[in-house]
């Protein structure tokens, strides 16, 4: 790894939701999903980029980029790890983190304070996540990778899985080489829900941010918020995320 490698962050972004098409552009004061979303990201300091894909449905999506002025790459909707990989290469990121940009309230302080950590450890075979063993709410979910993880995996991966989530090639360890990382908290919150994947979770994020201005919050706030105000869990608490 070089001594300053090029860090960028890539968030994967589209329109056909399967069950809440567009949500990304949902607004809750006048602000889209994605915008809050992109805002938090940005306060890591690190460099950005928007993976959406080729589609006329995506059109937006890079309007919305070129718009404000930010990185980003259009690719296969259905082969998203060749799409994340063209991102990644065509930025020169050396160390990736990945997002999804169903999580709107998505944590500065974590990923910057894991990025440290990742740092240290200095080690390119280094898989590091919150989402595997999670002890977070989902919602703030991160993976911290190396460029060159991600190279074997787009060079190597083949099942249908693989492909479409990305990253399962790593964590599940098939080139046998990856030193698994996993950051966790000492409360389990992984029953709370803070995406967006249905109207539910659209309703749920929309009261944290008009009632409790969550979008200015760390992750900690935001979960004791939703601990005390068991009304707001209530909202999507049937929600099954969908598995990978």
């Amino acid at each position: 790894m070089s001594l300053t490698p090029h860090i960028g962050i890539i968030t994967q972004a589209r329109m056909t939701s399967t069950r809440l098409p567009g949500k990304i552009f949902k607004e809750v004061n006048n602000k889209s999903l994605l915008q809050y979303h992109i805002e938090r990201l940005q306060k890591t300091g690190f460099d950005i980029a928007i993976a959406t894909t080729t589609n006329n449905t995506d059109d937006c999506v890079a309007d919305y980029a070129l718009k404000n002025n930010l990185q980003f790459h259009r690719g296969s909707e259905n082969n998203v790890l060749s799409r994340f990989h063209e991102t990644a290469k065509k930025y020169n990121f050396d160390i990736i983190v990945r997002v999804t940009s169903d999580c709107p309230l998505i944590d500065t302080h974590l990923i910057r304070n894991s990025i440290e950590k990742y740092l240290k450890l200095n080690n390119q075979n280094l898989y590091m996540a919150n989402a595997i063993e999670r002890t977070f709410a989902r919602g703030f979910d991160f993976e911290i990778f190396s460029f060159q993880l991600l190279d074997d995996a787009f060079l190597n991966a083949i099942t249908e899985s693989d492909l479409e989530h990305v990253t399962p090639y790593i964590w599940k360890n098939k080139s046998g080489k990856v030193e698994m990382y996993h950051i966790k908290q000492t409360e389990d919150n992984s029953n709370l829900r803070i995406t967006v994947d249905t109207a539910d979770d659209f309703e749920l994020i929309k009261r944290l941010i008009e009632n409790h201005k969550a979008n200015e919050l760390p992750y900690n706030e935001i979960e004791n918020i939703l601990k005390s105000n068991p009304d707001l869990t209530a909202l999507n608490s049937h929600i099954e995320q969908k598995k990978v």
